[in-house]
């Protein structure tokens, strides 16, 4: 009885070393997002290369942006935290704050997981590499390594694809824009809308083979999401459409095939990316962490 009590004991203790372990491993994060990308897309398009970060990890078609539904305000919640009212970032090209952000850090801006990962662990590389050229005013530049704004996401994807490479960054934010470029000038929700999202999956292809090739990809977990969605040429509005984006995560942690169903709200991607990394969660940050989607959720 008692050996067998022993051995019990023994495998709860193993299983809780793994999952401790499991996080351990999350060494890199790589955020990829993709402008006026709405979740209702996905009805209606291929998408191997998603599908299967979906199968390999955790989704939920139901994130909301924050409102308006416009570019500067949910790029900026995405990686600082907090909505509009807090960062001030409140129209679809905000270069700085509308509002006066209600904290600022050590760079004069809303603290944000960039200069909360340098903080913590200055010896990391973290870089920004993006298509829309006003994603450039939500970041402070000098905590980053490297930042790249490309034109088209042919570029965006090869750029990204090298860096990763020779650099293999611990914190890497991605941003597509052509998909949002043809919702404005085509519309969303027409053929050449949905061909756009297809092209984009052959990048993310692209991507999740770079981080093999760079030998991280058992440390490293993939955020796939989007600022907003778009309905007839537009977005800013409150239609579930212009609302509702894609919120997918994948790596080790995480867990597998899993239908996330508790709610997430844009800035709640600055909180799981904080988790992943061991990061403390700044005070005035109001995301949670998505629980939902780790194996070991402690």
């Amino acid at each position: 009885m008692f050996k067998s009590l022993s051995l019990i004991v023994a495998l709860i203790a193993l299983c809780s070393f793994q999952g401790i372990n499991a996080q351990k491993r999350v060494e890199h994060v790589i955020l990829i997002g993709v402008d006026g990308l709405g979740a209702y897309a996905f009805k209606n398009v291929k998408t191997p290369n998603i599908r299967n970060l979906m199968k390999q990890g955790s989704w939920t078609m139901q994130a909301r942006s924050v409102l308006p539904s416009s570019s500067a305000p949910n790029w900026a919640s995405m990686v600082m935290g907090v909505g509009p009212e807090l960062h001030g970032y409140t129209t679809w090209g905000s270069q700085k704050p509308d509002l006066p952000s209600r904290e600022l850090d050590e760079y004069g801006m809303f603290p944000n997981i960039y200069g909360t990962l340098r903080k913590n662990k200055p010896k990391s590389e973290i870089g920004v590499v993006y298509e829309w050229d006003g994603i450039g005013y939500l970041f402070p530049k000098k905590a980053v390594n490297y930042e790249q704004n490309c034109e088209g996401d042919s570029i965006t994807s090869l750029t990204t694809v090298d860096y990763i490479k020779n650099k293999k960054p611990n914190f890497l934010f991605v941003h597509f824009g052509e998909v949002d470029h043809v919702g404005h000038s085509i519309g969303h929700a027409t053929i050449e809308y949905y061909q756009s999202v297809e092209k984009l999956d052959e990048y993310i292809g692209e991507i999740i083979n770079s981080i093999k090739m760079a030998g991280i990809a058992d440390k490293t977990v993939i955020i796939f999401t989007a600022d907003h969605g778009g309905i007839n040429k537009g977005h800013g509005g409150i239609t579930m459409e212009e609302m509702q984006i894609p919120w997918i995560i994948s790596g080790p942690s995480i867990k597998k095939n899993h239908e996330i169903n508790t709610s997430i709200m844009t800035f709640d991607t600055a909180a799981t990316i904080a988790k992943l990394l061991k990061l403390p969660q700044p005070h005035n940050w109001i995301g949670k962490p998505v629980y939902d989607a780790f194996s070991n959720a402690n």
